[in-house]
């Protein structure tokens, strides 16, 4: 049976995008991983150096899905790359950890964009990771904020008119509070996770998006909040 549909994972190999690749796969959609290392669910993967330099890594990506595409397009990108990192002004490290986030979040997200730029179908789903936190100060994690904040602008601007992006494309960012991944169990045991939102949750609203279902308007920030384990949507 010939695949349902196109989408590439940025981030497949983490444990919200291989949530999300197993989830594509299991309703018999195509799906490219990227990453630092390979999903071996993936039907495909690119690797991503990361002592490359970005425009590098972005040729490399880009030559990459040109060459597993040939004629065909993608229904979807959906980045959920990158990291956190922890603190202040004084800490001793801003520049060091700004930096890492940058290169975590944004970098992904930038070439994510060209990606959707350039092989997404008219009507297609970009997805970029932004984080409720960057709504606002972040004094304890400076650089995660700037770096998430940035996403943010990124996709109001891939929103708007003459962006480069297909017809009819909608581009979003998701912005949750806390997944309910291994780690943050295994760092956060006495957590309330009745407040973490689950990763097939995330990964079944994708798929909605991809099938025109249940979408929010174009260039949204999509607040993921969850309470007593159930998550509602709002909209930025």
């Amino acid at each position: 049976m010939s695949a349902l549909g196109r989408v590439l994972i940025y981030g497949g190999r983490g444990a919200l995008g291989a949530s999300c690749v197993a989830h594509f796969k299991a309703n018999n959609w195509w799906v490219g991983s990227i990453d630092l290392a390979n999903n071996d669910e993936a039907d495909a993967n690119i690797l991503v150096k990361p002592a490359d330099a970005w425009a590098d890594q972005e040729n490399s990506v880009v030559k990459a899905v040109e060459e597993l595409l040939g004629s065909n397009k993608l229904d979807a990108v959906i980045c959920v790359a990158g990291g956190w990192a922890g603190g202040n002004a004084s800490s001793g490290d801003l520049v060091k950890n700004a930096d890492l986030m940058w290169r975590q979040s944004v970098w992904s997200s930038v070439i994510a964009a060209t990606v959707a730029a350039k092989f997404l179908k008219d009507g297609g789903l970009l997805s970029l990771p932004g984080a409720k936190p960057a709504l606002g100060p972040t004094p304890g994690m400076i650089g995660y904020g700037m770096a998430k904040a940035a996403v943010h602008q990124l996709t109001k601007s891939l929103a708007g008119e003459k962006s480069g992006m297909p017809e009819n494309s909608l581009v979003v960012a998701t912005l949750p509070v806390t997944l309910d991944t291994p780690m943050n169990r295994k760092w956060m045991p006495k957590a309330d996770t009745t407040t973490w939102t689950p990763l097939e949750f995330i990964a079944e609203m994708f798929f909605k998006w991809c099938k025109g279902e249940e979408r929010p308007p174009n260039g949204s920030l999509v607040t993921l909040v969850t309470k007593n384990s159930t998550t509602e949507l709002h909209f930025d």
